[in-house]
């Protein structure tokens, strides 16, 4: 009988007050996070539950498990299978508890500072901090895992002695890797691009989405994804919409005829800026600024608060102006002008021409009229 009982008071004992201190756990956790509504620290440690569950379990069996008594003939496998449990849980809770420490300062940060730069760059900044501790916690937990097993602890002497070769061959073999892992934090602290800039790099228009240690994920204006190497932001020059104020001014040309009224142009424009909500009221101004033979070029210049709005003031602009002039002033658009050519005085008179041709007669019918 002390064989079944022993077991079950071991084994079964660990789980439920492994459970108890579980669910105690949580529902102080739950009372504090009710209390403290401003600091979200209490409800992000609730994610945690999970892994602090494992890790008291794996705890409690593995320092009660020789007094069960069962399975003696495996009880190294089985130790170091729960060693291998609470090496990892306690890993996946570090990894929680750092989390929701790092998310409660930029939580903090963002309320009560209302610069959208300034968020943007700590945002970008916590989440490579965060990729860097996962990543450093995962190493040492998979070290730590292989030191539990003598084979590797054996080996562990005769690696050491050729480490600095391994070095110099893996710094080789990663260079690329190495170089994006030290762009990437080039970029977190070097306020660089930040997470939901406005960037336009290689003539594609977008917003950063993700930043990595390695990548950078720009998202287009028509919902395409474009990955690159987080070391092209840092070798190659490209357009940061969002750097420092995002107020922006922006450019609608035309080509229109030389007799196109600009004072009328200017007051539709004023009309239209108005009647524009994307508009900031900061600026707006039309001028000609280049002539051809047939047409002049005419700049309008408006602003907006962000690049969004600026391209939303940009095609209303420019379509409601063609909208107008084609409507209340047809004669402005691009045309060319036909004429009749001078004759010499000795075609005058009505004789052939050298080709053989006859000179046109003054009855004959002659196109005068604008080619579009």
């Amino acid at each position: 009988m002390e064989n079944v009982l022993r077991p079950l008071i071991v084994i079964g004992g660990s789980v439920v007050l492994t459970l108890l201190i579980g669910w105690a756990t949580d529902l102080l956790l739950r009372k504090a996070d009710e209390r403290h509504r401003e600091t979200p620290m209490w409800g992000l440690l609730r994610r945690g539950r999970i892994p602090y569950q494992l890790v008291l379990c794996a705890a409690m069996l593995r320092g009660s498990y020789d007094e069960a008594g069962i399975l003696q003939q495996n009880r190294t496998g089985i130790g170091r299978t729960l060693t291998l449990i609470l090496i990892g849980a306690t890993a996946w809770l570090v990894i929680r508890i750092a989390a929701a420490i790092v998310e409660t300062t930029y939580t903090r940060y963002a309320r009560a500072h209302r610069d959208p730069a300034r968020v943007r760059r700590v945002r970008t900044q916590v989440s490579l901090i965060m990729r860097v501790v996962s990543a450093a916690v995962g190493v040492v937990a998979v070290a730590t895992m292989l030191l539990t097993f003598p084979a590797f602890r054996a080996a562990g002497a005769s690696l050491l002695a050729s480490a600095g070769i391994l070095g110099i061959v893996a710094g080789v073999a990663a260079q690329s890797t190495l170089s994006n892992m030290f762009a990437g934090l080039q970029i977190a602290f070097g306020d660089m691009v930040r997470i939901g800039d406005t960037v336009v790099v290689d003539g594609e228009w977008g917003t950063i989405e993700e930043i990595t240690l390695t990548f950078l994920t720009v998202r287009t204006w028509d919902e395409r994804r474009i990955t690159m190497p987080v070391s092209y932001f840092t070798s190659k020059p490209f357009e940061n919409w969002s750097r420092g104020t995002p107020q922006m001014t922006g450019i609608v040309y035309w080509h229109v005829d030389h007799t196109a009224p600009l004072d009328a142009m200017r007051e539709k424009l004023r009309d239209i800026l108005r009647g524009c909500p994307a508009w900031d009221g900061r600026a707006y101004g039309l001028d000609v600024t280049d002539t051809t033979p047939n047409t002049m070029q005419v700049r309008a210049l408006m602003t907006a608060k962000d690049a969004d709005d600026i391209w939303t003031v940009r095609v209303t602009v420019r379509e409601q102006m063609i909208r107008w002039l084609s409507q209340d002033h047809p004669y402005s658009l691009p045309r060319v002008n036909t004429a009749d050519a001078v004759l010499p005085d000795s075609r005058r008179d009505g004789s052939p021409s050298r080709d053989g041709a006859s000179p046109r007669r003054a009855n004959e019918p002659r196109w005068t009229g604008p080619v579009r």
